[in-house]
């Protein structure tokens, strides 16, 4: 099944090119910037448009979202936290809130399964309370996983259409690195002993109890490994299908996205399965020390911005590249061409350069050196 997913158009490669070119002609030598040229010819191509347009409205969406799966030991913090969190990202007192403060990105928080009762404001897209213990039972019905994917499809649509010209997906939900990881592994057939990481700090008895958990999805999702939709029904969660639907959507609706960590990674390895090419619309921000994470970066073919060995979620590694994307677009925006700024490009005379006294800027300046 498809949900009614179709593939995905590509960014623009006129704009793509044309932003290579100017590139080349701003007033530095060629490549001088690494990989703040990629991202910045990579925004123009998604905007379709050279130079690019700083953006105006970054929005974070956290999808907060409870599993069946947490009361079996494979986490290090109660299932209460996650609606205690929900609470904290309204109020502005998580990670998230202040790395988005300092990326001047606004951030909505909703609640698609957290296992108790919250906010009204959060909970409209709400599909259930928490869903099942994917080691033994199916995470969702049919009929939750197709209103969870066009949930995350709708939400999508709110923030697009409200203006937000970038969009980053977060995760709040305990247990939810068991089913990221049971995703990727199975789509990038990886075995249970190297995906599974240490989530919110585990220690070696929860990491035994993960990776048998991890273990027996894998075993229940295989008959379905083929199928995207069922893949979520059976081994997936309500908030990661959301995620999914979002950020299929968001392709479609040719809005760039900055991926965050393994929780989002493991939605993207599935709305790449159902929007072919999709994720030509996304950057991975940054590496996780999920190893989980690294394999669906893999898959995916995303190289990350960052690499600062982190593990939180909500969003924040996205956050944290979020000044580093918008440096790319300042550069190849706002930066004088050699012409415009009567710069040479021409490599300075061997020999002494007779320059009248009190001339200024009568010596072509190497721009190659």
């Amino acid at each position: 099944m498809s949900e009614g997913f179709a593939p995905v158009a590509p960014p623009d490669a006129g704009a793509r090119a044309a932003a290579e070119q100017r590139q080349a002609s701003l007033t530095k030598p060629p490549g001088s910037l690494g990989r703040l040229e990629e991202l910045g010819n990579w925004v123009a191509a998604c905007q379709g448009v050279c130079p690019p347009r700083q953006f105006e409205r970054a929005r974070v969406v956290v999808f907060a979202g409870d599993h069946g799966v947490a009361a079996h030991g494979v986490s290090a913090f109660p299932t209460e936290v996650t609606a205690q969190m929900v609470a904290n990202f309204q109020a502005g007192g998580a990670a998230v809130n202040a790395l988005a403060r300092v990326a001047d990105a606004g951030v909505r928080v909703v609640d698609i399964a957290v296992a108790s009762e919250t906010d009204p404001a959060v909970s409209a897209h709400k599909i259930r309370r928490s869903s099942g213990a994917i080691d033994r039972a199916d995470a969702l019905t049919i009929a939750e996983v197709t209103a969870a994917l066009a949930a995350g499809r709708a939400i999508a649509d709110e923030e697009i259409d409200a203006g937000a010209d970038l969009l980053v997906a977060g995760d709040m939900g305990i247990g939810n690195t068991t089913p990221a990881t049971v995703l990727i592994a199975t789509l990038t057939g990886t075995e249970p002993v190297k995906a599974v990481g240490r989530g919110t700090g585990v220690d070696d008895h929860g990491w035994m109890r993960k990776v048998a958990a991890v273990r027996d999805a894998m075993w229940r999702a295989r008959p379905v490994a083929r199928d995207g939709v069922e893949l979520l029904r059976v081994a997936g969660g309500a908030d990661i299908a959301a995620m999914t639907g979002f950020l299929a959507q968001a392709a479609a609706r040719r809005t760039p996205v900055l991926l965050d960590g393994v929780i989002v990674a493991a939605a993207a390895l599935v709305a790449e399965d159902l929007a072919e090419g999709a994720s030509a619309w996304w950057v991975a921000a940054h590496r996780s020390t999920e190893p989980a994470h690294t394999a669906a970066l893999t898959k995916l073919k995303l190289d990350p911005i960052l690499g600062l060995e982190m593990r939180l979620g909500e969003g924040s590694g996205a956050l944290t590249a979020l000044p580093v994307l918008r440096s790319a677009v300042a550069v190849l925006a706002e930066m004088a061409t050699f012409a415009d700024a009567g710069v040479s490009t021409a490599a300075a005379p061997s020999g002494p350069v007779d320059t009248p006294s009190g001339t200024a800027g009568a010596a072509a300046i190497d721009m190659r050196k």
